[in-house]
């Protein structure tokens, strides 16, 4: 098992089992799996990062958002073969909107722009939910940004 606090998580499930025991809160594993993740080149070994089946989370919430990031992962990063199984299990799925708090004034605009993985469940987020520093930044990323801030890459860049 790959929970030694030293370490990024290696894959979606152990950010699971780190939470579940208490030694992460849940948003930081998934942060520094993330990290991790991009990080990784391979796209064989960073869809082996999202393959191991995540155990049932504390919440139908977390159980969809973890269906949400492991699908978005692999179509995002267009990873090979199909999105992992566990993906699409029932239990991955909202049965009523979710939307960040205080999101009132922006429904429709998360509506338009979540990923499919994510709109797909009933979560409504940003067009790039799983953004982080180390994120690759390949031509959707400057588009969104460019989008998002009104600046155009060479802008953005530094010497």
């Amino acid at each position: 098992m790959d929970d030694d606090l030293s370490q990024r998580p290696a894959t979606l499930a152990a950010v699971c089992r780190r939470a579940r025991a208490g030694l992460q809160p849940f948003e930081f594993a998934l942060a520094e799996f993330l990290d991790r993740c991009y990080l990784e080149t391979d796209p064989v070994r960073r869809r082996a990062m999202i393959e191991e089946r995540p155990e049932p989370a504390e919440t139908i919430e977390r159980d969809a958002v973890l269906g949400a990031i492991g699908e978005h992962l692999h179509r995002r990063w267009r990873l090979p073969g199909d999105p992992p199984a566990w993906t699409d299990e029932p239990h991955r799925f909202l049965r009523l909107p979710l939307f960040p708090d205080g999101a009132n004034a922006t429904k429709a605009w998360l509506i338009a722009d979540s990923p499919m993985a994510f709109r797909r469940r009933m979560i409504f987020t940003e067009a790039e939910p799983l953004r982080r520093a180390r994120m690759p930044q390949d031509e959707r990323w400057w588009t969104y940004e460019t989008l998002r801030s009104g600046l155009r890459p060479e802008m953005m860049r530094t010497v």
